[in-house]
């Protein structure tokens, strides 16, 4: 095997080569659907949020607060909660933080005020912490590289799709039997799930190879590959950019029922199914974009920033004027349009943490995304909308919520001023740890040749 064939050899590591197909879709379908649990159990608060604020008399602030402490606690324990999971076994983790936050969620419906319901979504957050960067690494490992971007992009609107069932129904539930029934619902799915899951899927069956193995003892050796996750421009200005970005769709998801139901008069459980379909059109709107960043950045790498950018400027301008529009279906089209885009960085953004980090410390690198996505803004947004909503009112904070876009599309074209000058340097330094793997395997055949 000569040098040039040994270096194509370690860098296309395949984990997924003793799985049956069959059995990895299973693995898939069940991974996804605890996301989906994930995000119901998340996202059914929304929904309700009318409820409990008239039944506890709540202000916006704190209402707010429950929203996003899921999302604080899912930032600061992304990272340790991942590597705990490496390290303990991903099937074990992730059914015991499916049952974790199933149980929370259950709290949730049990809880008789605030300060029991603080505790309960706390809870919530510390089961679903490091679901999504310990979820999709069980994902590609099991599926050929081929197929792992559009895997990856596809897993991550399970977020939404989540976000959109857990408003829709619980909406409905809580409509018609009462706001605890709600978060009953999503706990009862969640268990089902959580128990079924390392019954069928097993750790030894998608367990990295004896290929993948030798390639991280090797790189081992190298030039610290850890600190790609924080060692360029570009990668962190992705981080930022990407969190800022939230900022805005993850508010619109958070208190969009409660934007129906007190500037349209609609009920529970209508307010819930409507904003759930705006909720879809970012959840479709994620792989569309994903796809088309595929597609483009093909050839050209940095088409996924420029992209990255158009989509943080377009939806700014459309959801701008969609909230400085009266009431009505002509509001409510021009907000679907704006959050078709608003999520559309989600894809970019992966892509280009995955082409600026060391393919070892990836699994890292996706928590460090997921944590920047969460303090920045799947709690900062929710949180200073709702106190911004106590002084002027929702209608008037939503107005100003959009410009927080421009501040990421400016982060993003940071990013695209340094990004092929760092990915240049990540590739001579992978280049340079496959010659040391090389050279390692010759030594090793050496070896055994004189034995």
């Amino acid at each position: 095997m000569d040098a040039h064939q040994y270096t194509n050899h370690a860098s296309s590591v395949d984990t997924s080569v003793n799985v049956p197909r069959l059995y990895a879709w299973v693995i898939f379908a069940l991974t996804f659907g605890l996301l989906i649990s994930d995000y119901m159990s998340r996202q059914v608060l929304n929904a309700v949020f009318p409820l409990i604020k008239s039944e506890w008399l709540l202000s916006d602030s704190q209402l707010g607060l429950l929203s996003g402490i899921v999302a604080i606690m899912v930032g600061v324990l992304t990272l340790p909660l991942s590597l705990m999971a490496d390290r303990f076994g991903r099937v074990k983790s992730l059914s015991i933080m499916a049952v974790l936050w199933s149980l929370a969620t259950l709290g949730c419906a049990l809880a008789q005020n605030y300060e029991e319901m603080f505790i309960a979504r706390f809870m919530v957050g510390v089961g679903e912490a490091a679901y999504g960067s310990v979820g999709i690494a069980v994902v590609v490992a099991v599926f050929p590289r081929e197929m792992r971007a559009t895997l990856a992009s596809a897993f991550m609107a399970g977020g939404v799709f989540g976000s959109f069932l857990g408003m829709a129904l619980g909406g409905v539930l809580a409509e018609h039997f009462g706001w605890r029934w709600a978060f009953g619902g999503m706990a009862l799915f969640g268990l089902i799930l959580a128990c079924l899951y390392p019954i069928i899927v097993k750790e030894k069956k998608i367990s990295p190879s004896r290929q993948l193995n030798a390639v991280r003892k090797n790189s081992d050796k190298s030039k610290s590959p850890l600190k790609t996750i924080y060692s360029s421009h570009s990668v962190i200005a992705t981080y930022i950019g990407s969190g800022l970005q939230l900022f805005v769709g993850g508010t619109v998801i958070v208190w969009m029922p409660s934007y129906l139901n007190r500037y349209y008069g609609m009920t529970t459980d209508s307010a819930g199914v409507v904003a759930a379909i705006i909720v879809l059109c970012g959840a479709v709107g994620t792989i569309l974009c994903g796809m088309l960043c595929d597609r483009m950045g093909r050839e050209r790498p940095d088409r996924k920033v420029s992209l990255a950018i158009i989509y943080c400027i377009g939806s700014c301008i459309l959801l701008l004027i969609a909230f400085s529009m009266p009431a009505g279906k002509a509001q409510l089209l021009m907000i679907c349009m704006g959050m078709l885009i608003a999520l559309g960085t989600n894809g970019p953004s992966s892509a280009m943490v995955a082409n600026l980090t060391h393919n070892s410390v990836h699994g890292t690198a996706f928590a460090t995304l997921t944590l920047a996505n969460n303090f920045l803004g799947l709690a900062l947004g929710p949180l200073v909308v709702g106190r911004v909503s106590d002084v002027i009112g929702l209608h008037n904070a939503f107005q100003f919520m959009p410009l927080v876009s421009i501040a990421a599309a400016s982060v993003f074209l940071y990013a695209k001023h340094h990004y092929h000058k760092d990915m240049a340097r990540l590739e001579g330094q992978i280049a340079a740890e496959e010659k040391l793997q090389y050279e390692d395997r010759i030594q090793e055949q050496c070896v055994e040749d004189k034995i």
